[in-house]
């Protein structure tokens, strides 16, 4: 997606489907508290691309932190995997 589709979307679910959007950013690991401050603190702003933002931006972190830290199984030969 776009972003701007995905902020199109983010808004379109707030307005009709808000517990599916909280649902997905608790699934996602957005926080919260970053979401609550920045929406607080820019009020006239789009909801939906802020939290657009935000949802790109944890993804970047999850990449990040997998490749910084790869987990023991992606290190294991194929033949050597159950």
């Amino acid at each position: 997606l776009r972003f701007r589709q995905l902020a199109d979307r983010i808004n379109d679910l707030l307005i009709n489907n808000f517990d599916r959007l909280i649902a997905i950013l608790y699934r996602m690991d957005v926080s919260d508290i970053k979401l609550k401050t920045l929406l607080k603190n820019n009020p006239g702003e789009d909801a939906g691309k802020i939290i657009a933002e935000l949802m790109i931006e944890r993804q970047a972190q999850k990449i990040k932190s997998k490749k910084q830290f790869p987990r023991r199984e992606d290190n294991i030969n194929e033949d050597e995997r159950w």
